[in-house]
């Protein structure tokens, strides 16, 4: 621990001085606060939770049904008044992020309709899961920064990240993922983690909490306690349980959490899993005192905000009903609850609770002190509605571009490259580019781009999961072409192997095929006939501008492989060991 705190001390705080706590009018701002609050509005201060729509008073129709049907109101700020809300939460599917414009606008919005000024958050962890769209920055994820292994950079990522959040009014990201994935089949983590080696995964986590809130002034949440990395089962959908001992939890699952921890973090959201060593009640650790109090409190010293995951999923759903689960979760040491189900029956729940002596005032004071801290520290509770032009100018902004060039071109790993295949001389050659597409970033088109901007005669064709008569499309397809290169992406989720079907077709042809993962690397184990392999870990356009020039030879691949790839006949060995990267 004292090294991975060495380093991130040495490597990134050495130059940066913690900003200083907003100047207050009393000794004690949160305190006068807190005591001016009713009961309600206190409650209230601990509920953070999504509302429809891209405007904060004046919602579209659906919209306006949508929230009259979950809160009895038409519009984001009188959801925030009726419920006294300590936070929002910002979705695409809440319609909520459009333009930075629009963003900024509802903001200030929600702001002024707040009576205690709003925590305003988002999961733009970046990769696999983002939020706020383009023109925003869209860096390429904690596994492709695990792969690059600098912490300047993993810095420099939440940093840009944490700026254009800030710059739209949104104050709190649910980043970054602490998770030690060290399950392959992980469903849920996989390469939202930095990767399979606690020393790696703690040091860059503490480097992004660093970059998003001193690079920044964006609050972090370290996620999910106490390590959502072994799993099999994903608690959107069901309950995990993970079997790690103690000490293996100790070894494995902590150190970035304590990481995150020495770095300051704000924020540490809870996991909905069971780990039997640590808690063996059966209950969720979102609804353990012995984890949340006993472990996260008492033994690694956090004394920061806890935030449940979201209790809509249907890991904390499971044992209780929905009326328990948030009066439940504060009891064992949570201090924001994030999105119930039915915000009117879980915030009168815990009023209920309060009231009947199950909770004391004295109990919630703790938590909403612990908010209210939060806000002041950022200078939230002070803040001044944000300059819409500003967002403009700051949301994907050349300089934040060229970061996120830089940055890219350090994370593709090859793995493979039988006969030097790679790299290939472009010029005039016919390249197939064909494999899953994403329709958000249409990767395999914006490939094929990159390519023929290069000399190539490129050719994309997208195949998705592809049927059998998609794979003879690609087939007859690569007969005209010197080359293909094919993407995969979650392959091995597929029962049917789709994809890795498609792969072995067109390694038949008796083309060169080289094949790259732009999500989990694991498949890759699972195709030895083909002479080319790298990983990028993700399919944003910024990875495969990156691609194009490692293809090219126009920079040579820098990536080490994060995690372990098991080999596909017997998973307690290494196809490619952990550490694992090619250059040329």
């Amino acid at each position: 621990m004292r090294r991975i705190r060495a380093i991130v001390v040495a490597l990134l705080l050495g130059a940066l001085v913690a900003p200083p706590a907003p100047a207050s009018a009393g000794r004690d701002p949160v305190g006068r606060l807190l005591a001016r609050m009713t009961l309600e509005q206190k409650v209230g201060q601990l509920f953070a939770t999504y509302a429809y729509g891209a405007h904060a008073t004046a919602p579209d129709p659906a919209d306006a049904a949508l929230n009259r049907a979950a809160y009895g109101v038409d519009t984001p700020a009188e959801v925030v008044a009726k419920y006294h809300l300590g936070g929002v939460v910002y979705f695409t599917w809440s319609h909520n992020l459009g333009a930075p414009a629009q963003i900024a606008t509802l903001s200030n919005g929600l702001q002024a309709a707040a009576g205690t000024p709003l925590l305003i958050s988002t999961d733009q962890e970046q990769g696999v899961v983002v939020r706020m769209p383009p023109p925003a920055t869209l860096f390429p994820g904690a596994m492709a920064l695990g792969a690059g292994r600098s912490l300047p950079d993993a810095y420099r990522a939440a940093e840009v990240t944490g700026r254009e959040l800030r710059a739209v009014g949104v104050n709190q990201d649910w980043a970054p993922v602490a998770d030690v994935n060290v399950n392959p089949a992980n469903p849920v983590i996989g390469v939202r983690s930095f990767g399979s080696e606690p020393a790696l995964a703690a040091a860059m986590t503490a480097a992004q909490v660093v970059g998003f809130q001193q690079g920044a002034g964006t609050s972090a949440a370290a996620k999910h306690f106490p390590g959502h990395g072994d799993t099999d089962t994903d608690s959107h959908t069901g309950l995990p349980v993970i079997n790690h001992t103690r000490a293996e939890w100790s070894r494995l699952d902590a150190p970035p959490f304590r990481a995150a921890i020495a770095a300051g973090v704000d924020t540490i959201m809870t996991a909905h899993i069971v780990v039997p060593a640590l808690d063996p009640s059966g209950d969720p650790a979102t609804l353990s005192a012995p984890i949340l109090t006993g472990l996260l409190r008492g033994e690694l010293g956090f004394d920061g905000v806890v935030v449940t995951d979201a209790l809509t999923m249907a890991g904390v759903r499971q044992k209780y009903g929905d009326e328990r689960v948030p009066v439940l979760a504060l009891k064992a040491g949570a201090d924001q609850l994030l999105m119930p189900p039915d915000l009117d029956l879980a915030y009168n729940a815990v009023l209920a609770a309060v009231r009947d002596g199950e909770l004391t005032e004295a109990r919630i004071d703790k938590s909403v002190r612990r908010i209210l801290a939060l806000k002041h520290k950022r200078g939230i509770l002070t803040a001044k509605p944000v300059d819409v032009a500003a967002a403009e100018r700051t949301v994907g902004s050349p300089v934040h571009r060229r970061a996120l060039e830089s940055v890219t071109d350090r994370t593709v790993t090859a793995l493979r490259n039988d006969g030097r295949l790679l790299p290939l001389s472009v010029a005039g050659t016919g390249v197939l580019v064909t494999g899953w597409n994403s329709a958000t970033f249409d990767n395999v088109g914006t490939l094929a781009a990159r390519l023929a901007e290069r000399g190539a005669r490129a050719t994309a064709l997208p195949t998705g999961q592809p049927s059998d008569a998609v794979i003879a499309q690609a087939v007859a397809a690569a007969a005209g072409h010197d080359l293909v290169v094919v993407q995969t992406s979650n392959a091995l989720a597929d029962a049917a192997a789709r994809q890795l079907r498609l792969v072995r077709a067109l390694a038949a042809t008796g083309k060169p095929v080289v094949v790259v993962a732009v999500r989990d690397p694991y498949e890759l184990a699972h195709l030895p006939e083909v002479p080319a392999q790298l990983a990028t870990f993700s399919n944003v356009p910024a990875a495969m501008a990156a691609l194009a020039k490692v293809l090219t030879g126009e920079r040579s691949p820098r990536g080490r492989l994060p995690v372990e790839v098991p080999a596909a006949a017997d998973p307690s060995t290494a196809h490619y060991p952990y550490g694992h990267g090619l250059s040329w």
